[in-house]
């Protein structure tokens, strides 16, 4: 029988795992599209009866998409060089994983957008936000409510989600608080599912039209 953390962890691992391999090998422009089908393959195999498209809340899961977007872009547009601090450089490079002249490729640009509109907001949100911000106040998590958690689980859970982002990791946090608050208010998967997806799709525009690729890690 399969572990109930399975749904939740088994897409996450599947994507570090391609983080990692990319850094490593330096993969191609074909790795895109094939990491976009080989997520959705695992998302769909493992996960797809947590997923429901039942929003609690569009104000607040717009609002929120929105407000981390600003948030994420916000000290390097108003402090120019604020990146390039140490406090921030020592966490990884500001480097865009997309090789050279890949950003000029449309597949590149398609299936990057892609993954980070829609594949990656379902599985962080599935591993954060749905499983481990439970587990840790309970590894029974699935008698843990959606949205019900620990001060320590809370503070866990968003500076992990930071650490996830490298020398974002600052506006990582912030991210992650936001998250952490929007399912403790309206204890929907979905409504931070949707307002990850919302914040990614405005940054990944924010990219593509301002060529800041940095912001593409």
């Amino acid at each position: 029988m399969n572990h109930p953390s399975l749904p939740y962890i088994a897409p996450m691992g599947v994507f570090l795992l391609f983080l990692a391999l990319g850094d490593v090998l330096g993969l191609g422009p074909w790795e895109h599209p094939f990491r976009a089908a080989v997520l959705f393959f695992v998302v769909w195999a493992f996960s797809r009866r947590l997923l429901d498209l039942n929003v609690r809340s569009w104000t607040l899961s717009l609002g929120v998409g929105i407000a981390v977007f600003l948030v994420w872009i916000a000290p390097d547009s108003l402090v120019p060089g604020w990146r390039s601090h140490w406090i921030f450089q020592t966490f990884g490079s500001t480097a865009s994983s997309l090789g050279d002249g890949h950003n000029q490729l449309p597949v590149v640009l398609v299936f990057r957008t892609v993954r980070a509109v829609i594949l990656v907001p379902v599985i962080e949100e599935l591993f954060w936000r749905g499983w481990l911000l439970r587990w840790l106040v309970k590894p029974d998590f699935e008698t843990v409510p959606l949205g019900s958690c620990t001060r320590s689980a809370f503070w866990i859970t968003a500076v992990l989600f930071a650490s996830e982002h490298g020398p974002f990791w600052e506006v990582g946090l912030l991210a992650g608080i936001a998250f952490n608050w929007l399912i403790m208010r309206v204890r929907s998967l979905t409504d931070c599912i949707i307002a990850h997806a919302v914040a990614n799709g405005a940054l990944s525009a924010y990219v593509i039209v301002s060529g800041k690729w940095e912001y593409w890690l």
